[in-house]
């Protein structure tokens, strides 16, 4: 089975098609008019989705070596609801035109299960990290559509937390690459910064069997954004490197503490990471080197793109799982859940 799967939950315009033997074609179109706003501007995103949707399906199944594909998936949600509605239309014509089934992809869902791609793969049950500019969250992953928050942010998405101080450095946007590139010339050890906890004095959850202090697996990332902003201001003024530097170890100190107790918790020790941060070289470092079975995907694969989507299209077709035509679009939406027609 062959799905072409479309992507436009945010500024990226992506297609592609996934088959038996994995990805055979991805386009991606990143939308760089934003840079001048500082940050995605939902209206700008939606009319260049609409412009470059029709040429990247195209150049997908061209790609692919296709005509049409046997099935299409598209961005039923989360995220900037203008824009998911572009791709998700564009989709449920696709399979109107042509006589296909369809399915309605959830976003992180999508980033979640990414890692099947690649060989080797992670076996159910794994842990994954998705970590991005809009979403910071820890699964326990027990099977297709099975999934179990272990912690999330609390306020700051940890990309969020990079594009602020990037922003606040001058460094313009989408800032963790830019961050990224700078703390390699730094040292993380000449500016301390604190590694945020949530504050949260609430008594202890039962999840599947796992007693844990509510806040013991969230994040917190806005309070390390301030003692950034204070650092930044101090006399004789930090080198940009050092601050970058340091921000980055702490934002990934208190990801891989989180990994290493779910780890510990649940007893599985394999994890998955994903999202647009997935792609930072030091987070990816210390992943790697955390003693556990990990699983990181190509850098091309952390950002948003469509073969991520066509993926798990695919893994739902095979289990019988197709939507309607008349589902709809949602702004938010749990992985795991089914989204309504």
């Amino acid at each position: 089975m062959w799905v072409l799967g479309i992507e436009t939950s945010c500024d990226e315009t992506a297609v592609g098609v996934v088959g038996p033997e994995g990805v055979v074609s991805d386009v991606i179109h990143s939308q760089d008019m934003h840079a001048e706003y500082g940050g995605v501007v939902p209206e700008l995103a939606s009319r260049a989705h609409a412009e470059k949707l029709v040429v990247s399906v195209r150049a997908a199944l061209d790609q692919a070596g296709l005509k049409r594909p046997d099935a299409v998936a598209a961005t039923a949600g989360p995220g900037l609801v203008g824009a998911v509605l572009v791709g998700l239309c564009h989709g449920k014509a696709l399979s109107a035109a042509w006589g296909l089934p369809f399915v309605g992809v959830n976003h992180l869902e999508a980033h979640l299960l990414s890692p099947l791609l690649d060989r080797p793969a992670p076996r159910f049950p794994f842990l994954s990290l998705v970590v991005s500019g809009g979403h910071t969250a820890l699964y326990l992953a027990r099977g297709l559509g099975d999934y179990e928050v272990l912690g999330q942010t609390i306020d700051d998405a940890a990309g969020e937390a990079y594009d602020k101080v990037a922003r606040l450095l001058g460094l313009g946007y989408p800032g963790g690459p830019a961050v990224d590139r700078l703390a390699g010339m730094g040292d993380p050890d000449v500016i301390p910064l604190p590694r945020p906890r949530p504050r949260l004095e609430l008594p202890p959850t039962q999840r599947r069997g796992l007693t844990l202090a509510r806040s013991e697996l969230d994040w917190s990332f806005s309070g390390l954004k301030t003692a950034v902003q204070a650092a930044a201001h101090r006399e004789p003024a930090p080198r940009p490197e050092d601050l970058c530097a340091s921000f980055q170890e702490a934002v990934v100190d208190v990801l891989c503490d989180r990994v290493v107790k779910a780890a510990r918790h649940t007893g599985v020790r394999q994890i998955c990471i994903g999202g647009g941060v997935a792609a930072n070289g030091r987070l990816r470092q210390r992943i790697a080197g955390l003693g556990l079975e990990a699983f990181i995907p190509p850098r091309a694969r952390c950002t948003d793109n469509g073969a991520m989507i066509a993926n798990v299209g695919r893994l739902r077709l095979l289990a019988g799982q197709p939507d309607p035509l008349s589902m709809t679009a949602r702004a938010g939406w749990p992985p795991g859940e089914r989204t309504p027609a």
